[in-house]
C-alpha cells in the first residue's frame, strides 16, 4: 500500500481535515521510522524495506530541512563562521554527510542529535542539489547492446572460490598487447568522492553503483548510459550477478543501510528488497554471495569507527552472516559471531560499557559447493570479553550455518577507534585491529587437492586444509610478508593464476617501535608459501609534514585539511590496498596513490603503468578527478580495462572517474 501525503485547503469539510491531519501524523511517523532505517531492530525489518522503497513518497527531506534551521543554519548560514553553506553540502552524498557527523568533523556539534535527526538533515542536504543528473538524458544510448551473454564479472570473486582470476579468452589482455592499453573514455560521477562498488559485466553492458545509491547500466564500448535507477542510499558492495531456477537473471547488492536489493537487469526495476541488519550500526562491507538459490550476505558493523567517539555507549554489536532465499529476500538463516552483548562495568570515564562485541564480517563468502560449506573472514573484537572467533577463518554449514570448524589466527585482539585518540572506549591493553579483510580464496593445486587461502592485515598468509576434523581448523603453512598495521598488511584481496598466489599489501608509514612498512606485490607457490618474487612500491616524492593524515579514522576528524592539489601532487598513502586480479599471464594491482600497474606473473616485471590521480575530461560533460585505488582495484573484459578511481576514507585521494582503458590493435 503506498502511502500518500494529504494536501489541505480552507475548501475542505472539517471532518476531512481531521483525517487528513491524523494521516500526517501517521506519514510523520513513518518517516521518522524511515530516518531511523539504520538503527531499528530486526522486528521492523519488513516495515523498514517498505518504508525504503517508498522513501521518495515520504517528507523526509521537509522534516530534514527543519532540523537543519533549528541546529545547524547558525553557523552554515552565516559567511561569518566560515562554515561550508547549504548549497556546498548539498554537493556531497547523503553517506559523506552522515559519515561527518557520525565521527567526522562534525561530530562534537552533531553529538546532541539522535541519530534519526542525523539521517534526516543528511537526506534534506543530499537531496536539494538541482539538475544534478541532467547529464544522463544527454547522454543516452543510441544502439541497443550487441552482446547480452558473456558473463565477463559476475561477482566479487570472478567465481564462487574468489580466486580473482579471469582465463585469457575472457581477459584479452596478454603480455604481447598490455603495453597497448590506451584510454578509451572515463565518465564522472557526481557528488561521489568514494569509487567502492565493483560493477558487474554482462556483454556489452557494464552495471555499477555509486555513494550516492544510483545504479547505471552502461555501455562498456562508450560509456553511454543504457538505463539508471535510484535506491535509497548509497550501493556498497559489488554488483553480483545470479541465475535463479527459473532463470531469470537479477542484480544483487546491498547499500549503506544493510539493505539487500534483487534488480531485473533489462529494467533495473526492484524486484525485491530485504534489511540485513543485525545492530543499529550494522553495515554490509564485503559483496554478496550465491549458491543454489541462496544468498550469503556478510555483516560487518561502523561501530568500530562509532567507539571513538566519547558519547557513544560501547560496544553492543557483533558480526555475522544471513542466508537469504534469492528469489523472494526471505530470511533462511542467521549466524552471530558473538553472544548478546552485556553489561561488563564502566569505562575510565565512568560511561557503561559491554562485551563481548565485535568480530565483524568484512569478506565476501566463498563458497564450496562440494562440502556444502562458505568460508568468512571476522575481524578483532570491540570490547572484553575477547572470543575465539575474532581474527577467525570460519566454515558454516550453507544448509543451516553451525560452524563447522574455525581457525583462530590472532586471539586477545581487542580494539575500537577510541585507541587512536586515547578515548575512553579503548578496551585496555588493546590488540592490533589485524582483522581478515581479505575474503578467503578456495585454490586447486597442482595434485588436485584444494588449499584454502586467507590474508590478515597482520601481513601473514595462511594456507588451511578445507577437510580437516580439527574443530580448531588446521594450517598447512604460513607465510609472513610484512608486519601489518591497522590499516597495512593485506588489505582487501589477494588473487591466483595457476600455482601463483597475488598478495598486494597496503602497509603505510607508521611512527611505531619495529616496525618497517612494506608495500608492494608479492607472488607466494601455493603449495609451500614459498616467496617467488616481490615488486615493492615506493612514493617517488617527498611529502611535507603537514600533508601527512592522522591514523586512519581519526583523519575524520582532523581539523585542518591539506591542500588538495598538494595531496594530488605526492600522495602519503601509496601502497597496494585494492584487491589484485590475475590471468594467466599477468597480475594487476593499483595504488592508493592512484596508480595502476601490470605485473608479468612469472616475474613480476612491471610491463604496464598508468598514474590516475589527475583531472579527467569525461564524456559526460561532468568534472571528473582520479583518486586512490581501493576496494575493487580493476576488472578485466574482452581487451577492455575498467577501474574506478577515488576513495578518500582515510585521508587518501578523493575521485570519482569510471576510466575504460582499451588494448590498442
Amino acid at each position: 500500500m503506498a502511502i500518500m501525503v494529504p494536501t489541505f485547503s480552507q475548501k475542505k469539510r472539517s471532518m476531512k481535515k481531521f483525517f487528513g491531519m491524523v494521516m500526517l501524523l501517521i506519514v510523520m511517523t513513518v518517516a521518522l521510522a524511515a530516518a531511523g532505517l539504520m538503527f531499528m531492530d530486526s522486528p521492523q525489518k519488513t516495515l523498514q524495506s517498505l518504508v525504503i522503497r517508498h522513501a521518495d513518497k515520504l517528507p523526509l527531506e521537509y522534516f530534514g530541512g527543519r532540523l537543519f534551521d533549528q541546529h545547524c543554519a547558525n553557523c552554515h548560514d552565516n559567511p561569518a563562521m566560515h562554515a561550508p553553506t547549504r548549497a556546498t553540502l548539498s554537493g556531497f552524498s547523503k553517506e559523506s554527510i552522515i559519515v561527518a557527523m557520525e565521527f567526522g568533523k562534525m561530530q562534537p556539534m552533531a553529538a546532541h542529535l539522535r541519530q534519526q535527526e542525523r539521517f534526516l538533515i543528511a537526506t534534506y542536504l543530499a537531496g536539494s542539489a538541482q539538475n544534478t543528473y541532467d547529464w544522463i538524458a544527454q547522454n543516452r544510448c543510441t544502439e541497443p547492446a550487441a552482446d547480452t551473454a558473456t558473463d565477463y564479472v559476475s561477482d566479487w570473486g570472478l567465481g564462487p572460490h574468489n580466486r580473482r582470476f579471469v582465463d585469457s579468452k575472457n581477459a584479452g589482455i596478454n603480455r604481447d598487447n598490455v603495453g597497448t592499453l590506451k584510454l578509451a573514455w572515463s565518465l564522472a560521477f557526481p557528488r561521489v568522492t568514494d569509487m567502492r562498488s565493483q560493477p558487474a559485466i554482462i556483454g556489452d553492458t557494464l552495471y555499477l553503483g555509486d555513494k550516492t545509491g544510483m545504479l547505471y547500466a552502461l555501455d562498456r564500448n562508450s560509456g553511454c548510459i543504457r538505463a539508471h535507477t535510484k535506491v535509497f542510499s548509497g550501493i556498497r558492495s559489488a554488483i553480483t550477478v545470479i541465475t535463479l531456477p527459473s532463470g531469470d537473471k537479477r542484480l544483487i547488492f546491498a547499500d549503506s543501510v544493510a539493505s539487500v536489493f534483487a534488480v531485473d537487469p533489462g529494467s533495473l526495476e526492484i524486484v525485491w528488497q530485504r534489511s540485513t541488519r543485525l545492530f543499529d550500526t550494522s553495515i554490509i562491507t564485503g559483496s554478496i554471495s550465491y549458491h543454489n538459490n541462496r544468498l550469503f550476505v556478510p555483516i560487518s558493523s561502523y561501530e568500530v569507527a562509532a567507539a571513538g567517539s566519547p558519547n557513544h555507549i560501547c560496544c553492543t554489536s557483533h558480526g555475522g552472516v544471513i542466508a537469504l532465499d534469492a528469489s523472494s529476500g526471505e530470511s533462511l538463516w542467521e549466524w552471530h559471531a558473538t553472544g548478546d552483548a552485556v553489561l561488563q562495568g564502566l569505562n575510565t570515564a565512568g560511561r557503561e560499557q559491554y562485551g563481548p562485541s565485535g568480530a565483524a564480517v568484512w569478506t565476501t563468502p566463498a563458497v564450496d559447493a562440494k562440502r556444502n560449506r562458505i568460508y568468512i573472514g571476522t575481524g578483532e573484537n570491540l570490547t572484553r570479553p575477547a572470543t575465539d572467533t575474532s581474527d577467525a577463518i570460519i566454515a558454516l554449514n550453507m544448509d543451516s550455518g553451525e560452524r563447522v570448524w574455525r581457525f583462530q589466527a590472532t586471539t586477545d585482539d581487542v580494539w575500537n577507534a577510541a585507541c587512536l585518540n586515547g578515548g575512553a572506549n579503548c578496551p585496555t591493553d588493546p590488540g592490533e585491529d589485524f582483522d581478515f579483510g581479505a575474503s578467503v580464496i578456495i585454490a586447486k593445486q597442482a595434485d588436485g587437492s584444494q588449499v584454502l587461502l586467507a590474508g590478515q592485515k597482520s601481513g601473514e598468509v595462511f594456507a588451511l586444509n578445507p577437510d580437516t576434523d580439527d574443530k580448531n581448523g588446521q594450517v598447512l603453512w604460513r607465510q609472513r610478508v610484512s608486519l601489518g598495521t591497522t590499516n597495512g598488511g593485506i588489505h582487501w584481496g589477494m588473487a591466483v593464476s595457476g600455482q601463483r598466489l597475488i598478495v598486494p599489501v597496503a602497509d603505510p608509514e607508521r611512527d611505531k617501535p619495529g616496525y618497517t612498512p612494506q608495500p608492494g606485490l608479492y607472488a607466494l607457490d601455493l603449495a609451500s608459501g614459498e616467496r617467488l618474487w616481490q615488486q615493492t612500491v615506493e612514493r617517488g616524492c617527498d611529502i611535507e609534514d603537514k600533508n601527512k593524515p592522522l591514523i586512519g579514522l581519526e583523519n575524520l576528524r582532523a581539523s585542518e585539511s591539506p591542500d588538495l592539489a598538494d595531496l594530488y601532487r605526492c600522495s602519503f598513502y601509496y601502497g597496494l590496498s585494492a584487491a589484485a586480479m590475475a590471468t594467466p599471464e599477468l597480475a594487476f594491482s593499483a595504488g592508493l596513490d592512484g596508480k595502476l600497474r601490470a605485473y608479468d606473473i612469472e616475474t613480476g616485471d612491471i610491463l604496464w603503468e598508468v598514474n590516475t590521480a589527475h583531472p579527467f575530461d569525461a564524456v559526460n560533460g561532468i568534472e571528473g578527478h582520479g583518486g586512490a585505488i581501493d576496494v575493487g582495484g580493476q576488472v578485466l573484459a574482452g581487451g577492455w580495462l575498467y577501474v574506478q578511481s577515488g576513495y578518500s576514507m582515510f585521508g587518501q585521494l578523493p575521485g570519482n572517474v569510471l576510466l575504460a582503458y582499451r588494448v590498442v590493435q
